[in-house]
């Protein structure tokens, strides 16, 4: 009912400026659209709408400095039996399917440092962007690598493979 009023006023104050304009059919469009523009901005500021995660601008070597001094950490989101058969050293392992079933905060704490940046990779880039959706909301600055396990071994980051 509020956000109704809400609308409702802004559409009208909306359309009173662009007649003011001269722009009478603009106005009319203007009005038919700020209801849904005016409800998207509160429900988005209450925290209502997901911001699509994006891979990292960070280059690789940016990535490898950050978790050498300690800065990052690198968390791995492809299922176990992909991670027992190699991963990157001093990786750490969370699961795709595990986050959406769903972690408790405090379990997500012990595993991923509030204050480090969280770099998420998988096997080819897709996983991590799920993942990214999930953490952020939660507070973490996680940043998706697009390129994949062994895009990243090839890169240079040492590898851990057979555990």
């Amino acid at each position: 009912m509020v956000v109704r009023m809400f609308s409702r006023v802004c559409s009208d104050s909306l359309g009173r400026c662009l007649r003011m304009a001269g722009g009478d059919r603009l106005a009319a469009a203007a009005g038919a659209c700020a209801g849904a523009i005016v409800l998207a901005l509160i429900v988005g500021s209450a925290g209502g709408l997901a911001v699509a995660a994006e891979h990292t601008q960070d280059s690789l070597a940016a990535v490898q400095q950050a978790v050498a001094d300690q800065k990052a950490v690198l968390v791995d989101v492809r299922e176990t039996d992909e991670w027992n058969e190699g991963h990157l050293s001093g990786a750490r392992s969370l699961p795709l399917s595990v986050l959406e079933k769903g972690v408790k905060p405090e379990s997500l704490t012990n595993l991923l440092p509030k204050n480090k940046i969280i770099y998420l990779h998988c096997l080819s880039g897709g996983r991590c962007i799920k993942a990214a959706e999930i953490l952020q909301p939660l507070g973490y600055d996680v940043r998706p690598l697009k390129p994949g396990y062994q895009a990243l071994v090839e890169a240079g980051f040492p590898a851990v493979v057979g555990q």
